[in-house]
């Protein structure tokens, strides 16, 4: 169910969101490596029961080529450098202002996928997109700034993490768990151990827990709920969603921290609010071709495409296993998700 994508997309923006305010007194005692480490090793823990309740766990280097390397990418660009810039950010500025630039997120994905990775968009998405930013511009307004260096970190996060978005969408073969896993343990091990190796770990207990425990929820469910997400309904439209996790942020800040409620956040709000709906009443519908393929995803029987016979799983609700696709053309609506990565000629 489509509808269903579209409501684990904002949860996981919620999710996402939160992490920015909370994660910024840990800086105090850790660095951006180290934090980083902790935030992604707590991701792949928050992951890892889903990961053996699954089952079996597919080891990167027995994945065919092209999956493991969109994996290694998505490891490399979004586990590895993107937190490692947001953080960086983070500390050279309030992290108000960080939650406003990442928006940028939502602008670097939808360029690389319209570009680059087949994501096909209508007027429909491109207006939704200009006013999720436009938002961000209204908020920047009343919030100032932030440093040169701190806004070119944050960009720099937002393309590896755009990057990162369409990778993972295009991973079959392997659950969002275990991607989430295997991102988390990656590139947490490696962050923390050069975190660690520049400067000793000397932060309190409490502060150590913390910073896992935050990636348990804002990396680790945040993400396999994303990726999810987007392998239903592509992650342009995924990331549309997901690119309110900053406005998540500020308004925790306001119930949290006691931030006051100002004119710039109120409009900011219905603004983000009427792109969403414009967004979710968004789709295209045109005759396409559908290769034959054989791949493993999170898939249902009514959803046209998945017509399958099988005993050992059920006919009905959300399941994965290696399934065939045999070739065939028809006509409806969709969204790039992974069985719709066509080409498109120039359509509204």
């Amino acid at each position: 169910m489509k509808s269903f994508a579209f409501w684990i997309a904002i949860l996981s923006a919620l999710l996402f969101g939160a992490a920015t305010p909370i994660s910024k007194p840990l800086l105090d005692h850790l660095t951006s490596f180290q934090l980083a480490g902790l935030l992604y090793l707590g991701a792949a823990i928050g992951v890892l029961v889903l990961v053996l309740k699954g089952g079996k766990l597919l080891l990167p280097w027995k994945m065919d080529g092209k999956n493991r390397m969109r994996l290694i990418g998505a490891v490399f660009f979004g586990g590895l450098v993107a937190p490692l810039a947001l953080l960086a950010g983070l500390r050279l500025a309030s992290a108000s202002s960080v939650s406003m630039w990442l928006n940028l997120e939502m602008v670097a994905t939808a360029i690389l996928g319209h570009f680059i990775f087949k994501d096909h968009l209508t007027r429909k998405s491109w207006f939704a997109a200009a006013g999720v930013f436009l938002a961000a511009l209204i908020l920047a307004v009343g919030e100032g700034m932030a440093a040169f260096q701190a806004g070119a970190l944050v960009a720099l996060a937002c393309v590896c993490w755009g990057l990162d978005n369409h990778l993972t969408a295009l991973i079959d073969g392997i659950s969002p768990a275990q991607s989430t896993f295997w991102k988390g343990l990656v590139a947490g091990s490696t962050n923390l151990l050069i975190g660690v190796l520049i400067v000793p770990l000397t932060a309190p207990v409490w502060v150590t827990l913390s910073g896992v425990l935050i990636g348990v929820f804002a990396y680790g469910l945040s993400i396999v709920l994303y990726i999810t997400s987007a392998q239903q309904i592509g992650a342009t439209r995924s990331q549309l969603i997901f690119s309110s996790s900053p406005f998540w942020g500020l308004l925790l800040s306001v119930f949290i921290l006691r931030e006051a409620i100002t004119w710039q956040i109120v409009i900011a709000l219905i603004i983000l609010i009427f792109s969403i709906f414009v967004l979710f009443q968004e789709q295209h519908s045109h005759p396409h071709e559908h290769e034959n393929r054989q791949h493993d995803h999170l898939h249902s029987h009514n959803d046209g495409h998945h017509t399958h016979l099988h005993g050992e799983y059920p006919v009905s609700g959300w399941h994965m296993h290696e399934h065939l696709h045999e070739a065939f053309n028809h006509s409806h609506p969709h969204w790039p998700d992974i069985h719709h990565r066509h080409t498109h000629s120039k359509e509204s």
